[in-house]
C-alpha cells in the first residue's frame, strides 16, 4: 500500500472529529489477517487508505455524508469474513465497517421480531434468541463472526432455506444509509416506508453497490423440541430417486441437502453421493419422520445413517468443509440449477459440494481448479437452466474469469437501479454483476 498523503491525513482528521479518536484506522495499522482478507477482494493496484468505524446510525450516516462530498469511494463491510466474495473492487478509498454498530434494538418476544444493528454477529443474535427458545430461520456460512447485516448483503442463507425459505423473506424491516448520508427506512418499525421499492428484497444479495445496511427487523421462529438427521449414502440414481419421492411426500424436513462422494467421504459416510436431511419439530413426529425416510431409502437399496445425539455438530461440519480452508488459493463457488439436474451435478463436479435439493442452490469448493474447467462447469450449470458464480478465488483467477457469470437481459435494469442508489458509484465499486 501506499505511504499516507497529506490528503490521506487530512481526511482521517475529518474523520475522527465525526467517530473520535481511534475510530478511524490506517492502513498500516491493520492486523496482518485482515489486511490479506481485504487484499483479496482488491482488483490489482487498488488501495485503501483504512477502515472507519461508526458506532451508532448517526455517525454511519456523517460519514458516508462526508465521503460524498469528498467524492471517496468506500466497501462496506462489517467483520470481513464475506469482504473477498464477488469481484474485484476497484479504486476503493476506506473500508466502512459496521462492526461496532452492533446492539439489541428490540426483541419483541411475543411477536417473534427482533431488532439489530447491522453490525452485531449472527452467533449473538442466536444467543439472545435462546434465553427465549427463540431462533433465526437461516444458518450462514460463518456463524461465528458473520453479522447480520453481512448475510443479509450476501444472501447467505443456508441448509435452512428449505424450511424457512431465503434470508429476503424473513426480513421485516431495514433502515440503510444513502450515497448521500441520508437514512431511508422501510417495513417494520417505521412510520413511512420509502415508495416504489421492497428494500428488503433489494439489498438483500446487493455486495454493499446501493448504501449501507444500518438496522434490520427479522422474524423469528420457537426453537424445536427434538431434532435428527438421518443421511442416505449409495448410487446416484437412487439418490435422486430417494430425492424426488422425499420433496413430493408429506415429510417436513427444515434442511434437505446433497452432498457430493467427495464430502460424504470426508464426514465418514462412505464413498458414495449422498442425502442429509434434518427433521426439527416436537420429539414424536420428529421419530416418525425419521424412521419413514429410512423405510422409504433402505427400500431401494440406499444406506441408512441415524443421527440424534449431537446432530448438531454435524452440520456445523458439513458448513466448515466447505467454508474453512487452510489455503488461501481455494476457490469457493455458488451454483443454481433445476432441483431435477442436482445429483448429475454433484456427480461431475468430482470436489466438495453440497447443493440444496428442494430450490437447487449450491457451493462447491476447489483446492485446485483451472479457469476452463470452471468455464466448463459454468456452461454445464446454464444448459441445466442455472448459473455459476465464483465467491471466493486467488485475484489472479477473478482477473481471467467473470465472476458472475450472468447471461439474463436485466443488467440494464440493475444499472438503472445502482444509478438511482448511488450516481457517484461511491459503493463497492465492480464488486457486483456487470462490474456494477
Amino acid at each position: 500500500m501506499n505511504a499516507i498523503s497529506s490528503t490521506d491525513h487530512k481526511n482521517r482528521q475529518e474523520l475522527e472529529k465525526i467517530l473520535g479518536e481511534g475510530n478511524v484506522q490506517p492502513w498500516g495499522e491493520i492486523e496482518s489477517v485482515r489486511q490479506q482478507q481485504i487484499i483479496e477482494c482488491l482488483a490489482p493496484k487498488t488501495t485503501i487508505q483504512g477502515i472507519i468505524y461508526p458506532q451508532t446510525q448517526a455517525q454511519l450516516a456523517e460519514v458516508i455524508a462526508y465521503t460524498n462530498q469528498q467524492q471517496l469511494k468506500v466497501l462496506p463491510g462489517g467483520f470481513c469474513s464475506k469482504i473477498d466474495w464477488g469481484g474485484l473492487v476497484e479504486n476503493i478509498d476506506f473500508l466502512v465497517s459496521t462492526q461496532n454498530m452492533n446492539q439489541l434494538i428490540e426483541h419483541a418476544v411475543g411477536d417473534l421480531t427482533i431488532t439489530v444493528e447491522a453490525g452485531m454477529k449472527f452467533s449473538q443474535v442466536q444467543a439472545i434468541l435462546a434465553r427465549e427458545n427463540q431462533l433465526l430461520g437461516f444458518d450462514p456460512s460463518y456463524p461465528e463472526t458473520s453479522t447480520i447485516g453481512g448475510i443479509i448483503a450476501t444472501g447467505d442463507t443456508g441448509s435452512l432455506r428449505q424450511r424457512y425459505r431465503g434470508i429476503r423473506d424473513l426480513i421485516l424491516g431495514i433502515s440503510i444509509v444513502r450515497y448521500d448520508g441520508k437514512i431511508a427506512k422501510a417495513g417494520g418499525r417505521v412510520v413511512k416506508n420509502v415508495a416504489g421499492y421492497d428494500l428488503m428484497k433489494l439489498f438483500t444479495g446487493s455486495y454493499g453497490t446501493l448504501g449501507i445496511i444500518s438496522q434490520i427487523t427479522l422474524r423469528v421462529y420457537p426453537q424445536a423440541e427434538s431434532s435428527e438427521t438421518v443421511i442416505l449414502t449409495g448410487e446416484a440414481s437412487a439418490i435422486a430417486q430417494i430425492n424426488q419421492i422425499l420433496l413430493a411426500s408429506a415429510l417436513t424436513p427444515v434442511a434437505v441437502d446433497l452432498i457430493s462422494s467427495d464430502l460424504s467421504k470426508i464426514l465418514g459416510f462412505g464413498d458414495n453421493i449422498g442425502l442429509m436431511v434434518r427433521f426439527q419439530s416436537i420429539a414424536e413426529s420428529v421419530k416418525q419422520q425419521s424412521q419413514r425416510l429410512i423405510e422409504l431409502g433402505e427400500k431401494i437399496g440406499l444406506k441408512a445413517i441415524y443421527i440424534d445425539s449431537d446432530e448438531e455438530n454435524l452440520w456445523q461440519q458439513l458448513k466448515q468443509q466447505i467454508w474453512q480452508s487452510e489455503s488461501n488459493a481455494s476457490i469457493v463457488c455458488k451454483i443454481g440449477i433445476t432441483p431435477t439436474a442436482a445429483v448429475k451435478t454433484l456427480t461431475q463436479c468430482q470436489t466438495i459440494g453440497v447443493i440444496h435439493a428442494g430450490v437447487g442452490l449450491g457451493v462447491l469448493r476447489f483446492e485446485s481448479v483451472s479457469p476452463e474447467t470452471l468455464l466448463n462447469l459454468r456452461n454445464w450449470c446454464e444448459s441445466q437452466g442455472g448459473f455459476l458464480s465464483i465467491l471466493k478465488a486467488p485475484v489472479d483467477l477473478k482477473q481471467q474469469l467473470e465472476v458472475w457469470g450472468y447471461s439474463g437481459n436485466a443488467l440494464n435494469l440493475m444499472r438503472q437501479i445502482k444509478q438511482q442508489f448511488d450516481p457517484q458509484n461511491q459503493f463497492s465499486p465492480n464488486r457486483f454483476v456487470g462490474g456494477i
